[in-house]
């Protein structure tokens, strides 16, 4: 098993952490990444492993956890992808929209640099059927990948509209996508009350090390207190209290699993996700959690 890191900085598209696990009929890679290099990583370990990508596993629509998907399919074209079919919403929707913006970014845009940064993240929602999954995840159920038995879980309204993670209990790895970010809850398309449920689900998993979608892999501990400030944040947030306490308490609460260098980016992205998403927008939090009940268990 290998984990591969993601990036997310300031001022930068980020990519997802992708997790890698060895199965008896190739590899389960969890998350491709947004950019290029992050993609080819994946392969060069496939390659130097000597063993094909029989799986991907996405845990969500975000780009930078599937735009990875068309060049790691053309590497592998025996592969199968699974995810959840909520990017066929967001592909009409969110990522149609953000298409239209990056149109009128890239006509905006000056330097070269800039022109091929915005046309790129054009292709990337242009791969359309290429993004999404061939199996698609509609409940939690413990499944042979590649032969090698994990479970599978599904939350319908949690960061996106279709959330999966992966937990495997040979080595006591969960891989939770988005579910769990540093160095702040990443709500640009959440349902923070669906999110809440799944982070109970999540909970109940025997795991030795959890594997955020973003930062770095955490000890139960340290879940815990992160469930427990994202609890707190929200409860903030709905109240009267200024959004800079609502901040200062996600800072205090993580303590040290929050590393000191990334607390201004913590802030920079709680400053806007606590006045325009969990206070501004409730109409539009609230069609988020409208999504299908969840299937019977």
């Amino acid at each position: 098993m290998a984990l591969l890191p993601g990036s997310f900085v300031p001022g930068s598209q980020p990519d997802g952490n992708t997790v890698l696990i060895r199965a008896p009929g190739g590899l389960i890679v969890v998350d491709t990444g947004r950019h290029a290099d992050h993609t080819r990583a994946i392969l060069d370990l496939a390659s130097g492993w000597k063993q094909p990508v029989a799986v991907v596993v996405n845990t969500h629509w975000h780009l930078d956890h599937v735009a990875g998907n068309p060049a790691v399919r053309r590497a592998h074209p025996g592969l199968e992808v699974v995810g959840s079919d909520a990017i066929e919403g967001a592909l009409k929707g969110f990522l149609a929209d953000y298409r239209r913006q990056l149109e009128s970014m890239l006509e905006k845009a000056g330097d070269p640099a800039g022109r091929r940064r915005w046309s790129d993240e054009i292709a990337r929602i242009d791969a359309g059927r290429a993004l999404e999954p061939d199996r698609k995840i509609r409940g939690t159920a413990i499944l042979t990948l590649a032969g090698r038995s994990v479970e599978i879980g599904f939350a319908p309204a949690a960061v996106t509209g279709g959330d999966v993670w992966l937990f495997d209990a040979e080595s006591g790895v969960l891989a939770a996508g988005d579910l769990v970010t540093l160095p702040a809850p990443l709500l640009d398309t959440a349902c923070p009350s669906g999110w809440k449920a799944a982070l109970a689900r999540l909970a109940e998993r025997p795991f030795r090390i959890l594997v955020p979608g973003h930062g770095r892999p955490m000890e139960r501990a340290a879940f815990e207190r992160w469930r427990a400030g994202f609890e707190r944040l929200l409860s903030c947030a709905a109240t009267d209290a200024r959004a800079s306490a609502c901040i200062d308490g996600w800072v205090a609460d993580l303590g040290p699993v929050l590393p000191e260098g990334e607390r201004p980016f913590a802030r920079e992205l709680l400053g806007y996700y606590v006045p325009e998403v969990l206070r501004a927008a409730p109409a539009k939090v609230a069609r988020r959690c409208e999504g299908p009940a969840p299937p019977s268990r």
